[in-house]
Parts: structure tokens; C-alpha cells; sequence
């Protein structure tokens, strides 16, 4: 099984009201809606003491700050893409 891609979202008290907030809900809402369960790893970081920059949001391991939905959006549907078949 490949590996998943890992989203982390800041769940500090900032980047939660800059935006990941709704950030969360769009994201946890296009993971169940395309039956990305398996291949999409949602989770939350403590504060990454970056507000001023913030929202931040981690994927794979590369920390993403000024982030709305949009991108993240953007991001995971060009990452679903270029990710290798799933066996049935």
C-alpha cells in the first residue's frame, strides 16, 4: 500500500482563527466526499510559532503558512494525481 499523504493543520489559537477553522471543515468534507480515507492522513500540530505567517499547514512534512482551502484544495487534488494506482 502506498505510503498516505499526510496533512497536518496548526490547531493553535492564531492560524484557528486566520482561517484553518474553515480550512478543516473543507478538507475533512472533500476527504469523505472522494473516499479518500485511505490514502489521506488528517491530523493537528501544536502551535508551530509561526502566527504572523499563519494559517500553517503541514503536508508531508513541508510546513505551508498564508494557506486557505483553496490552495489546500489545489494541493491535494494535484498530489491525489500524481499518486500511484490503488489496487481494488
Amino acid at each position: 500500500m502506498a505510503e498516505k499523504i499526510a496533512v497536518a493543520l496548526c490547531m493553535g489559537s492564531s492560524c484557528f482563527a486566520r482561517g484553518n477553522r474553515e480550512v478543516l471543515e473543507v478538507v475533512e468534507r472533500l476527504i469523505r466526499d472522494n473516499g479518500w480515507q485511505e490514502s489521506v492522513a488528517l491530523s493537528g500540530l501544536r502551535c508551530t510559532n509561526r502566527c504572523a505567517e499563519g494559517p500553517n499547514i503541514s503536508i508531508n512534512g513541508t510546513l505551508y503558512q498564508n494557506m486557505d482551502a483553496n490552495t489546500l484544495v489545489e494541493i491535494l487534488v494535484n498530489l491525489q494525481k500524481d499518486a500511484p494506482a490503488r489496487p481494488e
